[in-house]
């Protein structure tokens, strides 16, 4: 009877630890925050990191505040949208076609622990809805700037557009900023490099072609 009884109570013991298990929260997620698509497109551009003292600048430049919501489109390794998310505590989506770009960012995340602020998504960038974001940054090429220019102009007005080293053709920039940064990240040898930041408002105001482009379009 004994045994019986003490059988009896660890069944109930069990279901009862069953219930609590069904009814208990779901434990946090692993760092795993990357949404990945089928793409079978080749990146536009061959990915060179941008040396962390312009993306500090690019950052500033943008004069990201609480509130904004930053988007790099063509992120690498993340470093941007980690950067916004440690040092303003702002949101931030990192896109890029590159797989492994998109595994290198999503360590730099987890790595710096601003899964709570940033997302990586593996994406073409020609095809995202821009709204939500109020700042852009870019390093891509002058034609592939241009090419998002309809969807950079959907952003909400005031919103902040900065690129590295390229401009965008049609397009004003309200500032141009140069920096110096030291170079030699992956390399034993270190050295100084110039680099140009672009800055537009959303809407930007159109540049003026001067006379060969002038000509060109009258042929």
């Amino acid at each position: 009877m004994a045994r019986m009884k003490t059988y009896l109570l660890l069944i109930l013991l069990w279901m009862t630890a069953a219930v609590w298990a069904a009814d208990a929260p779901a434990s946090q997620p692993v760092c795993t925050n990357a949404a990945t698509q089928a793409v079978t497109k080749k990146p536009d551009v061959v990915y060179v990191p941008t040396p962390q003292p312009v993306v500090e600048k690019m950052l500033e430049l943008a004069e990201v505040k609480a509130g904004d919501v930053v988007y790099d489109l063509g992120c690498g390794d993340g470093r941007i949208v980690v950067t916004a998310a440690k040092k303003y505590g702002v949101k931030a989506k990192g896109f890029d076609i590159d797989p492994e770009r998109v595994k290198e960012a999503l360590a730099n995340v987890c790595s710096n622990k601003v899964e709570h602020l940033v997302t990586i998504e593996q994406k073409d960038i020609f095809t995202l809805d821009l709204r939500e974001a109020t700042v852009v940054c870019l390093y891509l090429l002058p034609s592939l700037n241009v090419k998002l220019m309809p969807q950079l102009a959907q952003m909400r007005p005031g919103s902040r557009i900065v690129s590295h080293d390229f401009d965008m053709r049609g397009a004003k920039p309200v500032a141009v900023v140069r920096v110096t940064a030291q170079n030699g990240e992956s390399d034993d040898t270190d050295y100084e490099s110039e680099h140009t930041i672009y800055k537009w408002v959303v809407p930007w105001e159109k540049e003026e072609s001067d006379g060969a482009d002038q000509k060109k379009e009258n042929q």
